[in-house]
């Protein structure tokens, strides 16, 4: 095997931060007619980079695989689409972006978040690797280039012209093994006057709230605000404003400009930001190293939860078939003998199998149909809406699971 490097600063990987076990690719959900057949499982071990504290995976599978035919679409949650729109209210304001203007998001799914620029009156791009989801945005008006964003792509666009006033990475940096190549591409895409806004979930929230679900192949790296702010000014900007945002369990949103740009102050939020990771101790690796018996607690106490449940002649429903419950449930070992289905409101997920595990997903009418007692919330994120949106669940006295960042009952 080759020497485990980080990705960023090529200092070799010796630290543990959590080992999963084997897992399939979190997203490849299965067809019934391939349960029968061959799946590819492989580590989900985490490692922190004793130099510049990037936590990583290592990649097994190259993102043309991962994410060939992939199955989210960020439209399906209202609780991210109001996110969505109120971040480009939001930005029009404080970026002073017009009819002049360019829009480019960088994994730009189905165009969720770009619709609430176009509505403005903002000339919009979407760049997307998924064919699907790429096809789902061109299919809104939004116009759509299907491939992986670096250098190569970068260089095309701003020849052609279409250089970014603002240019968007939300929830984007995680799901990219070559970083390097990426932020250059962001560099060479930027007008020289314009802002780039990246949004990732804080690595603090992960390891505080035991966050260990978000750990999946697709996200290749798990990022503070300390080591991203390293990673954009190794490429020439400078982070001049960071805000944190609920979304995904509590997220950053960093703003970057070209470091040769006078006009925006860096904003104290930078500072106190540095200062609130270095106090919880995100400065050091023993920081770090705890985190691996916290999970380990937690896979207990599910598991023993479930197995009361059953003992006790109680049925589990699953809801939601995100990729952190893929992870959750392969790391616990928990198949249809604990969770008898779960349900999605995507369409492109209903009548697939979860991918290990091989749990059914069905619409949400099936929890109505065979009335749970208990109802295990995967997406634990959108908690709120999802308890609302199933409330009918009290009617015969069905109670609501959470298994993040503890075994919960509702």
């Amino acid at each position: 095997m080759e020497e485990r490097r980080c990705r960023f600063c090529r200092e070799r990987l010796t630290e543990s931060f959590v080992d999963l076990g084997m897992s399939p690719l979190s997203n490849a959900y299965l067809q019934p007619e391939q349960l029968g057949e061959v799946e590819f499982f492989y580590p989900l071990h985490a490692f922190v980079c004793k130099e510049c504290l990037l936590v990583q995976l290592e990649e097994f599978e190259p993102p043309a695989r991962i994410f060939q035919n992939y199955a989210y679409f960020s439209s399906y949650s209202d609780t991210w689409l109001q996110h969505a729109r109120k971040y480009a209210a939001e930005a029009r304001l404080k970026l002073g972006l017009g009819q002049d203007s360019l829009v480019v998001e960088v994994g730009s799914n189905d165009g969720y978040l770009l619709q609430y620029f176009q509505e403005a009156g903002i000339t919009v791009l979407g760049i997307e690797p998924a064919s699907n989801v790429a096809k789902a945005a061109g299919l809104k008006g939004i116009p759509t280039i299907e491939a992986f964003f670096g250098r190569q792509v970068a260089k095309t666009l701003a020849a052609q012209g279409k250089q970014a006033d603002l240019l968007i990475g939300n929830n984007v940096l995680a799901h990219v093994p070559d970083l390097h190549d990426f932020v250059a591409g962001m560099k060479i895409l930027l007008k020289k006057d314009g802002v780039v806004t990246v949004e990732f979930p804080h690595l603090l929230c992960l390891i505080r709230d035991n966050q260990f679900d978000t750990v999946y192949h697709e996200h290749f790296s798990y990022f503070s605000f300390t080591t991203a702010r390293r990673v954009f000014e190794f490429h020439g900007f400078t982070v001049f404003d960071v805000e944190e945002i609920p979304t995904h369990g509590g997220s950053l949103r960093v703003y970057c400009r070209h470091a040769e740009d006078p006009t925006r102050p860096v904003h104290i939020r930078t500072e106190k930001m540095l200062e609130k990771e270095d106090r919880f101790g995100l400065n050091k690796c023993e920081t770090y190293r705890v985190f691996n018996e916290q999970v380990k607690e937690t896979k207990r106490n599910l598991l023993a939860f479930l197995i009361q449940a059953k003992n006790n002649r109680k049925s589990v429903a699953g809801y939601g078939a995100p990729a952190k419950g893929n992870t959750l449930l392969n790391y616990c070992g928990i198949r249809t003998d604990f969770l008898d289905y779960t349900v999605d409101r995507s369409p492109h997920k209903q009548g697939l199998y979860l991918p290990g595990t091989h749990i059914p997903i069905y619409a949400p009418h099936k929890i109505q149909e065979t009335r749970p007692d208990y109802l295990l919330i995967l997406p634990w994120n959108l908690k709120e809406e999802i308890m609302e949106q199933m409330a009918l669940i009290r009617e015969w006295g069905g109670q609501f699971v959470t298994a993040i960042p503890k075994v919960a009952v509702f």
